[in-house]
């Protein structure tokens, strides 16, 4: 990847922390973990998590309904040229590495326990 394309993809990064964060009614907590350029960078897919779990359905909705908001935004905070198609998704990669962290640290205090 390019450094352009790592530079558009932490712009579009933090844009996205910066509107959601704004546009939250604060139910659930959303955080920006990735951006994903696609298809040449006509593309973007930002990947979030979202607190508690159960509320993640309902953010990818409301995420999904102010992406035409979003592209506004991206439009007004940023001189990129061409703005990206943008989509929204869970990271799963994230929750995954959550999920092992805690596996882990539940292993390494019952091992404390035994000794």
């Amino acid at each position: 990847m390019s450094t352009k394309d790592l530079k558009l993809k932490e712009i579009i990064r933090e844009l996205a922390a910066e509107f959601f964060s704004r546009q939250s009614n604060r139910t659930s907590l959303i955080t920006i973990t990735d951006v994903e350029l696609l298809s040449r960078n006509r593309r973007a897919r930002i990947l979030f998590t979202v607190m508690p779990e159960n509320q993640e359905g309902a953010a990818v909705d409301f995420a999904h309904r102010q992406l035409t908001d979003f592209k506004q935004y991206v439009q007004d905070k940023s001189r990129i040229a061409r703005i990206p198609y943008f989509e929204v998704a869970i990271d799963k990669g994230e929750k995954n590495r959550q999920r092992l962290d805690e596996i882990s640290q539940k292993s390494s205090m019952s091992l404390k326990s035994i000794k």
